[in-house]
């Protein structure tokens, strides 16, 4: 039990502020400014990571190297510390690994994004957060919107990118099961 509650304090952590890292990675690629509710909330929960990499690995203009590397070393201490837990020693793996886990984490960034855009949508309110997420929004749902029509005056799109980003978070797991081993991904989280 004390594993169990361990691994997944470890994992809320580390989806927070992973999470953090990767919506102001694209809040920089998309030109976005932070000064609104979720910038401010991005850079409480990330400065403290991120503005230190950025020193050591200046990026383009619109390219955030040190969001990515913070999130990538996140998920590197996760999985150490959750090997360290488990007693394994399977430490060549811990780079794909933890690349893989940055991915499905952007799997599961992007399905949130889409959730609460879609419901934030139903209240009718353009609000400032709503103008934020819709914009962050944009890019996964702009390719389905050129060739999915309104069906009776319904946006399908986000279901649709829900959907794909789903299957490609099975696909990732099923990519860590086999660089991991399957046994060995159910106890890794």
């Amino acid at each position: 039990m004390l594993y169990q509650v361990l691994t997944f304090l470890l994992e809320v952590a580390v989806t927070l502020v992973g999470g953090a890292c990767l919506l102001r990675l694209i809040m920089r690629w998309r030109r976005m400014s932070m000064a609104n509710p979720v910038g401010r909330l991005v850079l409480a929960l990330s400065d403290w990571l991120v503005r230190p990499l950025q020193r050591l690995l200046p990026g383009g203009d619109r390219l955030d190297v040190g969001s990515l590397v913070a999130v990538w070393l996140l998920k590197m201490l996760q999985y150490v510390a959750l090997m360290l837990l488990l007693d394994l020693s399977r430490w060549a793996i811990l780079p794909v690994l933890a690349l893989l886990g940055v991915v499905k984490l952007a799997v599961s960034v992007g399905t949130a994004l889409l959730i609460i855009a879609a419901i934030l949508s139903w209240t009718q309110n353009r609000t400032l957060i709503f103008d934020v997420i819709d914009h962050l929004c944009q890019p996964l749902l702009a390719p389905v919107r050129r060739w999915l029509p309104l069906v009776g005056g319904v946006d399908l799109s986000p279901l649709v990118v829900i959907v794909l980003l789903q299957v490609l978070g099975i696909v990732i797991s099923s990519l860590q099961a086999n660089v991991l081993g399957s046994g060995l991904l159910a106890s890794l989280g």
